[in-house]
């Protein structure tokens, strides 16, 4: 909602028409870093998506620096699995706070959450397919120089073609958000999360992959290899457990 979110109510609501371009349709979704809108870019007359961040992030210079220099380069890369950053900016609402936000690419797409829960589980040519693509899409974002940090299911949209795009993708995390004691801590995101995230130490390339395996797992048994109580008691898991064996009918080449 947009009290949630922190704004009052009438200040992000549709219709709302940033730096005097981007109008706001319909909030599609919300996270730990703010809400994502479908828009209008009224100068180009297109779809977009557009990322308002939380009040908390926009107050935090040291951030915003951050979430500008790898909406930058995020803005550089092309690939066919990395939604396309247009435009970063700011803006003053009616209400006297400021408002960043993030420009998008808008990808028409089931989240891959959503089909693993529709089907039980996938199988394992499904699973190899969207995992190769996504894997593809990583080493592109990781040669540019960017985590992505968030890997999980619902962040992997799967167009009508079978294309994977990588959504919510690269640009700075604040520790205020994401972390797995915070009351703010994005559902979902511990479960994926590769052991030295957990622990707090620094990301890099191979957190993705970590978590994209984990993923692949959740494709092939319809859930992610460790659960819990609560989202610190999983990422001890992570630091500690062996993950669950594989169903014994999947192929040995895909369960090594």
């Amino acid at each position: 909602s947009s009290a949630r979110s922190g704004y009052g109510i009438a200040v992000l609501s549709s219709g709302v028409v940033l730096s005097g371009r981007y109008r706001l349709d319909d909030r599609v979704a919300t996270g730990g870093m703010g809400d994502v809108w479908r828009a209008t870019d009224q100068i180009l007359g297109r779809r977009v998506a557009v990322k308002v961040l939380l009040p908390a992030l926009v107050s935090d210079p040291d951030f915003i620096a951050r979430f500008r220099a790898e909406a930058r380069i995020m803005a550089a890369l092309r690939h066919p699995g990395i939604v396309q950053v247009y435009d970063c900016g700011e803006d003053d609402l009616p209400s006297g706070e400021r408002a960043d936000y993030l420009v998008m690419e808008f990808v028409e797409g089931e989240p891959l959450s959503k089909r693993i829960e529709a089907a039980g589980h996938l199988g394992v040519a499904e699973t190899m397919s969207i995992v190769a693509q996504a894997a593809q899409a990583l080493h592109a974002a990781h040669a540019g120089g960017i985590v992505h940090r968030d890997v999980k299911p619902s962040n992997l949209l799967v167009q009508e073609d079978g294309t994977v795009v990588l959504v919510d993708f690269g640009v700075a995390r604040s520790t205020n958000v994401t972390s797995i004691t915070s009351t703010n801590a994005v559902p979902g995101t511990a479960l994926y999360m590769a052991p030295e995230q957990a622990a707090g130490r620094p990301v890099s390339g191979a957190t993705d992959i970590y978590a994209l395996g984990a993923v692949a797992y959740c494709c092939l048994t319809g859930g992610p290899p460790f659960t819990g109580d609560n989202p610190l008691q999983v990422a001890v898991r992570h630091l500690d457990d062996e993950p669950p064996e594989l169903p014994a009918d999947i192929p040995g080449p895909v369960r090594g």
